[in-house]
């Protein structure tokens, strides 16, 4: 994938996919935007038509055309002209910045780029406001995205140039990312789950893991700290598709803490204090944050990494599960006849804590 500069402010993006043996006999159109799922299927239908889509090199402009599969597709892709998208007064958290690119530490709440809904107010419109030159590039530098309610780092170029080798380094998975997840459920181990995810076969605005077709997706997953009822998790990506951590997490049985796509049942420990209840039930996003961050630079190809701590909204659920775990073992001591006054380790009680499977470890 490459972009490909135009006039001012325009630009085309190439896009390049190899349909899979199990999509024949389906429309065009519909394995398109299954493939490249940041647009929208009316859009691909237009390139379509517009002649930008080929099949082992042949122009295919009918939409409804039935694929027989493994054909090998190239689809130029007409950007948005950046001049249409207003400048907005919207603070950044720079955390690095040169002549080429920009590092920045994206708040929760925060959409990236203009889409339905949400048509300004985004990360570009503030990339427009604060560095002008910015416009001269496809999609204002952007070439990755954080979900809306996901916080953390993002590379943004400044540059076409920059921009072209970023997007190489993303292609080739040579760019690091990090996050940090609280989890619903007490998780034993890390691992690695690698499931293909596409387009929920039934529920368009979800991603899911597919058996048959979708992307090939990778996560490496490790236990950081556990309590009674949730996990704190580091996963690093091999591929970055679309809600690939929310996704896999969801599909282990571990589905992140407030996400409100892939949530599910919220669990309440035993015996919480009410005030801990209430501030789990408001956790209102998903509990992810993307804390490191490494590349290669695109110009002075040096390695760079970067990182950021947890906003803290996480940090504080993190206090509260843990305040939580103490508490808890506070009301089982009380409960065995011991006081703090007169606890001591010596005598044993510590290891009959940790026994004990209804009591997680520190």
């Amino acid at each position: 994938m490459g972009f490909i500069p135009l006039e001012y402010g325009l630009s085309r993006l190439e896009l390049e996919t190899r349909i899979t043996p199990d999509k024949a006999g389906k429309r065009l159109d519909a394995v398109l935007a299954d493939a490249f799922s940041d647009y929208s299927r009316t859009r691909i239908q237009d390139w379509v038509k517009a002649g930008n889509v080929t099949l082992d090199a042949k122009v295919q402009t009918k939409p409804n055309f039935k694929v027989f599969g493994d054909e090998k597709v190239i689809c130029i892709a007409e950007l948005e002209d950046e001049v249409d998208f207003v400048a907005q007064d919207i603070p950044l958290d720079v955390v690095y910045e040169d002549d080429d690119i920009l590092v920045i530490n994206k708040p929760a709440g925060l959409v990236v780029h203009p889409g339905a809904g949400n048509p300004d107010g985004t990360l570009l419109n503030a990339l427009l406001y604060h560095y002008e030159t910015i416009r001269e590039v496809p999609r204002a530098g952007i070439v990755h995205r954080l979900d809306k309610e996901t916080s953390g780092l993002m590379v943004v170029a400044k540059t076409v140039p920059a921009q072209t080798h970023l997007v190489e380094q993303l292609q080739r998975h040579a760019v690091e990312r990090v996050y940090d997840a609280i989890v619903v459920g007490k998780m034993i181990s890390g691992g690695t789950i690698a499931k293909a995810i596409g387009r929920h076969p039934t529920d368009r605005k979800r991603m899911a893991v597919l058996k048959i077709g979708g992307k090939s997706a990778t996560s490496h997953y490790r236990v950081l700290e556990r309590f009674r009822e949730h996990t704190h998790v580091r996963v690093k990506l091999e591929t970055g598709r679309t809600h690939q951590i929310r996704v896999h997490m969801a599909y282990l049985g571990f589905p992140l803490v407030g996400d409100p796509v892939y949530g599910g049942r919220l669990r309440i420990p035993q015996k919480m204090m009410p005030e801990f209840v209430e501030y789990l039930r408001g956790f209102k996003r998903q509990a992810l944050h993307a804390g490191q961050l490494s590349l290669t630079h695109p110009i002075t190809e040096k390695t760079m990494k970067w990182k950021v701590p947890m906003p803290d909204d996480m940090l504080a659920l993190i206090d509260i599960l843990r305040d939580d775990v103490e508490d808890f073992k506070a009301s089982r001591l009380s409960d065995m006849g011991y006081d703090d006054y007169d606890y001591d380790e010596d005598h044993g009680v510590e290891v009959e804590w940790v026994t004990d499977a209804d009591i997680p470890s520190e």
